[in-house]
């Protein structure tokens, strides 16, 4: 099949790349290779999610959020927008199409693209001259190697597979990994009557969603420095010093810390004051695992009913890019960095993998289908 563009994944970055290439009139086709757009945060997110970021900083390119909607909109309002815009632009991904290879040919200058029809069970093959991987940042949990962790008789899951706490109550539950994902899913434990601990490993800012909301406005008129002062000063006041439940703040400023490694500050949805009031214990990282038990590097051992690993995702592109070497490394990631990491060689391209969430994610496709379109004839 014959496409100027192919488009791998139906996430955010997918649709939004397709909504850009439309609006050119360049003819592109969205592969996904489960059976709906959208579906890390449709089946792969907790029940009580809601966005981090004030929705000026959601909203995908030629579509705002609806003004009646609220400054921090849940997950459904989400997932609702994200339905309406790909009616709106008429986008239409193929989908249970997982890609299985691609690799460029020099001599005919296009992509070959193979995948899998998950309906029919037959091959496709695509041929374009553009490739956008749209996979994204989060396309695979992963779970450290944790000796011992095979010996655990209980519950070991990743936060993808994560719902609800309204299972665990009662029982003693260990969440490893203390980002958003671990804080939001400590708290919504511990709310269902969970026995809940937290592993805190690293450093780490935690503020209000008004506090970063704050700074990503200032941060468009003063310093980063200067305004990472403002709002460290002004969680400092909300929260205290936490240093006595094992949570440290970075040296450097939450907006310095993202711009440089792409880590987020914590958004507290309550789960300090769960801390404090000891309805959520903290422990450092964790060295193994004994059956039930797990131990602790600074000696200690509890007996848990399950662990939760909250501890990133990575890219899957590598799986299937062949020939993407000059443009991706080992882990399938862009080389380049913010803000050149959408283009590659040879017509490919990434979209969502800035470390930038949403509004990462706009700035690709905008890019993106602007590029294309010089080139496109």
């Amino acid at each position: 099949m014959d496409r100027e563009v192919v488009i791998v994944g139906a996430g955010p970055a997918g649709i939004a790349t397709a909504a850009c290439l439309n609006l050119h009139s360049i003819p592109n086709i969205v592969l996904e290779k489960e059976d709906c757009l959208g579906s890390l945060w449709k089946k792969n997110s907790y029940d009580c999610l809601n966005l981090h970021l004030g929705k000026r900083f959601c909203q995908l390119p030629h579509l705002a959020l609806p003004r009646h909607a609220p400054n921090f909109i849940s997950k459904a309002d989400f997932i609702k927008y994200l339905d309406e815009y790909a009616e709106k632009f008429r986008i239409t991904p193929k989908y249970q199409t997982c890609v299985k290879s691609a690799f460029y040919d020099k001599e005919s200058m296009t992509w070959h693209v193979v995948a899998c029809n998950g309906a029919t069970g037959k091959t496709e093959e695509y041929l374009p001259r553009f490739l956008v991987v749209a996979t994204g940042e989060n396309a695979e949990g992963v779970i450290p190697q944790v000796p011992g962790l095979h010996t655990f008789q209980g519950e070991v899951i990743h936060s993808y597979f994560y719902k609800s706490g309204e299972k665990y109550n009662d029982k003693r539950v260990l969440v490893v990994g203390c980002g958003n994902s671990g804080m939001e899913i400590a708290h919504n434990l511990a709310t269902h009557g969970a026995k809940t601990s937290i592993v805190v490993r690293n450093p780490l800012h935690i503020m209000t969603k008004e506090q970063i909301f704050l700074g990503m406005k200032l941060v468009q008129y003063l310093p980063f420095e200067l305004v990472d002062t403002i709002i460290v000063t002004m969680a400092r006041f909300t929260f205290g010093d936490l240093s006595n439940y094992g949570i440290v703040r970075p040296k450097d400023g939450p907006l310095v810390l993202k711009a440089r490694s792409g880590r987020s500050a914590v958004l507290d949805v309550g789960t300090v004051q769960k801390i404090k009031n000891g309805e959520i214990k903290v422990y450092g990282p964790v060295s193994s695992v004994e059956e039930n038990n797990v131990l602790f590097m600074d000696g200690k051992s509890e007996p848990f009913d399950a662990i939760i690993f909250a501890t990133g995702y990575k890219s899957t592109a590598n799986k299937w890019l062949e020939d993407g070497n000059e443009t991706l490394d080992e882990d399938g990631f862009p080389k380049k960095g913010f803000p050149n990491q959408w283009k590659g060689s040879n017509g490919l391209y990434c979209a969502g993998f800035a470390r930038r969430g949403l509004a990462g994610i706009s700035m690709d496709a905008i890019n993106i289908a602007n590029d294309i379109k010089k080139a496109y004839k």
